[in-house]
């Protein structure tokens, strides 16, 4: 896990948000599993063992609340899904861009970690005097594991 629970129990006061066992335990279960992209239904599954009076509304509710504020990146990995990971804000990889790799066979994304762009919007600054503020990348193609049934 990236961040302790009373670093979450701080980054959840820092928002001005009351610090709450349901929210603790939703943002626990985002930072146990960097790089992990959740719909809010997986995340539900994850909390409700050791939860079982949070209610999937409740998950629903908490996560719009997250993703307002920053905690949490919504995402679109264009499954008809949106998906949910720990925001990179809010770990101790801030500013650190990551990238998804999605297979066109099986489906499985990928986080890739890397500053690719960080030249590019450097100088789209520099020329056109734009400030990128964030980015996402997607990059489609075949998973090693889908490439080598292939071949």
């Amino acid at each position: 896990m990236t961040e302790t629970p009373e670093q979450l129990r701080q980054l959840l006061k820092q928002k001005g948000l009351k610090v709450t066992t349901q929210r603790i335990a939703i943002l626990t279960a985002l930072a146990d599993r960097p790089g992990e992209h959740f719909t809010a239904e997986e995340i539900y599954d994850c909390v409700k063992a050791g939860h079982p009076e949070l209610g999937l509304a409740t998950v629903y509710r908490t996560i719009q609340l997250f993703s307002d504020l920053g905690l949490v990146d919504r995402l679109n990995l264009d499954d008809g899904y949106v998906r949910y990971e720990i925001s990179r804000e809010s770990t101790k990889v801030h500013g650190h861009h990551h990238h998804h790799l999605i297979c066109l066979e099986c489906g499985q994304v990928s986080a890739f970690q890397d500053d690719l762009l960080e030249a590019l919007e450097a100088r789209i600054r520099e020329q056109l005097g734009f400030e990128v503020l964030d980015h996402e990348v997607k990059l489609y193609g075949r998973c090693a594991a889908c490439k080598r049934k292939t071949e």
